[in-house]
């Protein structure tokens, strides 16, 4: 998989570094000299300076043959400029858009970019406690809303506890992604069994993650 980053700040610097460890191809775009200076330093030679924005750079950025292009630069506007050139000069199916203020999201929205991270509005949610110690945590959502992925880690009492995946019984349209335990990466196949205490990273189509949360956690939380 090819994916280009646009942004070099703490967001992009991260992200471009997990993608190196996780095997991908990936190119990071930055178009400010000393940031680019430091990234080369940490990151190699998987930087390449010059502005997203334009159609240029992302050509010479190989947009063309991207499989993702994540803009996650501090501006929004410049994100969803990069978005919208990726998806129409380039014709990249998967674009994302970092969203820095939460009252651009239906701009973003608006001109078909619905995949965002929003984390303004995440952690505005956790700070009215929309979701608790046992709840399920909302890490991004894509297709216009309709679909969101979740994070929890499973408390004793959960009834997915000691279960194994294929016997679990999850909402219609909702899948397991990953299962994290002792900061071991698990893929959840079928006669893997769940534990209490293993975080546990899901996708539900927006109108059945209740009934995901209860088919994880139990009954009500809180």
């Amino acid at each position: 998989m090819y994916v280009i980053v646009a942004g070099g700040g703490k967001i992009g610097f991260n992200l471009t570094r997990s993608l190196i460890d996780g095997g991908q191809e990936v190119l990071l775009i930055e178009k400010d000299p000393r940031k680019c200076r430091w990234l080369e330093d940490h990151l190699g030679q998987v930087v390449l300076r010059g502005d997203a924005t334009e159609v240029a750079t992302l050509e010479k950025a190989g947009c063309k043959r991207a499989d993702v292009v994540a803009a996650v630069t501090g501006f929004d506007e410049d994100n969803i400029m990069i978005c919208r050139l990726a998806q129409k000069v380039f014709g990249v199916n998967r674009v994302i858009g970092r969203i820095n203020n939460p009252q651009n999201e239906d701009a973003f929205r608006l001109l078909g970019i619905n995949n965002v991270v929003n984390s303004t509005r995440l952690i505005y949610r956790l700070v009215l406690q929309e979701v608790d110690a046992c709840g399920l945590i909302p890490l991004l959502t894509l297709k216009g809303g309709t679909v969101e992925f979740v994070e929890t880690v499973l408390p004793p009492q959960s009834p997915a506890a000691k279960v194994a995946v294929k016997d679990l019984v999850l909402p219609e349209q909702c899948l397991l992604m990953a299962i994290i335990r002792d900061e071991e990466l698990i893929f959840p196949r079928g006669d893997v069994v769940l534990l209490p205490g293993d975080q546990v990273i899901a996708a539900a189509r927006a109108d059945e993650v209740e009934a995901l949360r209860r088919a994880l956690l139990g009954g009500t939380t809180g």
